[in-house]
């Protein structure tokens, strides 16, 4: 009889808990919910339910099952999102178009697949099928997440502005106080950076290597919705100066006033949550800007963004995570502000952090071979790089080494700033 405590058993219950928790995001929505696709960089959630399956019968089940075959020749070309290696792959911008195969078509697909992968790791199995499980769990957590922001930004184009669930408790979402920002000062010098001794984490944060930095200043909390405000009151967003110049013209042709999802109704401002169109908490931290927004407040405010060596290395000492993160008893109420306190304990959840850094190798950095290679490597270009996991993101999926990665100006993600200085 296998150890309770082999790799094999313990990847076996991770697997369960995370396929598990993936399909409890959909339970109440509708298979028109999930079919829907309300921009290009969005997914339905049907097709993230699938992919992830897809992702498990690609990478795990056909290449160490030997008995296995596709559960249906079509879906490769449906579920492939961005392996080329893999062959044609259906355009991602027509993914809201698949109203067939249903949602519980797909459900049954993940079925037969959890069927199947459970019963692999119920047997030994080499290094290389617990690096390809690893890797394959926190590429559903991404989903999870993903799953989650693109379901609010389809609701926040339904006029009724319907929410994704009731949040029973809000009495301690609203809070009365806004702590005064003020700096804390970390030492520099010759640092290490990186994925070193984690059990888990993507090539992107490898190989731990040194860097130097000057001392600095971060803020000990991430700016609220009152500081951005008083930012829209003081003309940022009509203010060329504040703005990089990719950043100033992004901003005239998107017309951007205020943060995604913010409206003004009777003179006070609301935003849309995954519990509906709520009034703003001052105190909660600013979130859905993007990197240009984040760069110009900074500028504006007389500071500028860490970089993503100085925000891990202050993360490092600083490991509990009591910030927000994906909980399905919270997640439908808008951030509690009153956990994001004056320690650097905050780094860590309620939104991701915009840095000033570029998402680029570390040195020493290898392209796996094959096509696991396409999943970060590849995307190293024009895009920044976020740090700290939101209200959305599985508690146990972030790390200080964690880098994530999207285009200047997106702004639908979960995504806040800290100011350094």
């Amino acid at each position: 009889m296998r150890d309770s405590d082999s790799p094999s058993n313990s990847l076996s219950s991770q697997y369960g808990e995370v396929r598990c928790l993936t399909e409890h995001l959909v339970e109440g929505l509708s298979d028109a919910d999930c079919t829907a696709q309300s921009m290009e960089d969005a997914s339905p959630a049907k097709w993230h339910l699938a992919h992830t399956t897809w992702f498990w019968e690609t990478f795990l089940l056909l290449r160490y099952e030997t008995s296995y075959t596709p559960y249906d020749l079509n879906y490769g070309y449906l579920f492939n999102s961005y392996y080329n290696t893999l062959g044609d792959r259906h355009p991602r911008p027509n993914r809201g178009l698949l109203t067939r195969p249903s949602l519980q078509e797909i459900l049954n697909y993940r079925l037969h697949v959890d069927d199947k992968t459970k019963a692999l790791l119920s047997s030994n199995f080499d290094s290389e099928v617990e690096d390809i499980v690893r890797l394959g769990l926190a590429h559903e957590q991404q989903h999870q997440e993903l799953l989650l922001t693109d379901i609010l930004h389809l609701f926040s184009q339904n006029p009724t502005n319907p929410a994704y669930r009731s949040c029973s408790d809000t009495s301690s979402i609203q809070s009365t106080e806004i702590e005064s920002l003020h700096w804390i000062g970390v030492d520099g010098g010759l640092v290490t950076v990186g994925a070193a001794d984690e059990v888990f984490a993507f090539d992107c944060e490898t190989p731990s290597h040194k860097t130097y930095l000057e001392p600095f200043y971060l803020a000990q909390r991430t700016v609220t919705n009152a500081e951005w405000v008083e930012f829209i009151a003081d003309g940022g967003y009509s203010t060329p100066s504040l703005w990089l110049s990719d950043g100033w013209d992004t901003c005239l042709k998107e017309n951007w006033s205020v943060p995604l999802y913010w409206m003004s109704v009777d003179g006070e401002w609301h935003t849309m949550t995954l519990n509906g169109y709520k009034k703003l908490d001052p105190s909660a931290p600013v979130t859905n800007v993007s990197f240009y927004e984040s760069d110009a407040y900074a500028t504006w405010a007389g500071a500028r963004l860490p970089t993503e060596f100085e925000w891990e290395h202050a993360a490092r000492s600083n490991l509990q995570k009591i910030g927000q993160f994906l909980d399905l008893e919270k997640l439908t109420c808008a951030i509690d502000s009153t956990v994001d306190r004056a320690t650097f304990d905050s780094l860590y959840g309620n939104v991701w952090e915009w840095t000033s850094s570029p998402f680029r190798p570390y040195p020493g950095f290898e392209i796996a071979s094959g096509a696991v290679g396409e999943y970060n490597g590849k995307f190293m270009s024009g895009q920044y790089v976020l740090k700290g996991g939101s209200l959305a993101t599985p508690h146990n999926h972030i790390r200080a080494s964690y880098r994530n990665f999207f285009h200047p100006e997106k702004r639908w993600q979960f995504s806040g700033l800290r100011l350094a200085k």
